[in-house]
């Protein structure tokens, strides 16, 4: 039961990491320049910092989830 629970968690993880890294900023446009921000030399704005919390977030929690079934179904 528990690693059904854990397998839903890591599927959910996954897919919102595809979609923070997505949403990542490329070569000169990115999420800020998509609603009318500019992008500047000292790191980005509030929102994407803000992504970038969210992605490293994602991407724990999909990691942690991921081992946690690899060391449940070790034999």
């Amino acid at each position: 039961m528990l690693n059904t629970i854990v397998i839903v968690i890591d599927v959910i993880a996954a897919l919102f990491l595809i979609l923070t890294i997505l949403l990542h900023s490329g070569r000169g446009s990115g999420l800020s320049d998509m609603f009318g921000g500019t992008s500047s030399l000292s790191g980005g704005t509030a929102m994407e910092r803000t992504l970038d919390r969210l992605t490293v977030i994602t991407a724990l929690i999909f990691g942690l989830c991921t081992f946690w079934l690899a060391w449940q179904w070790n034999p």
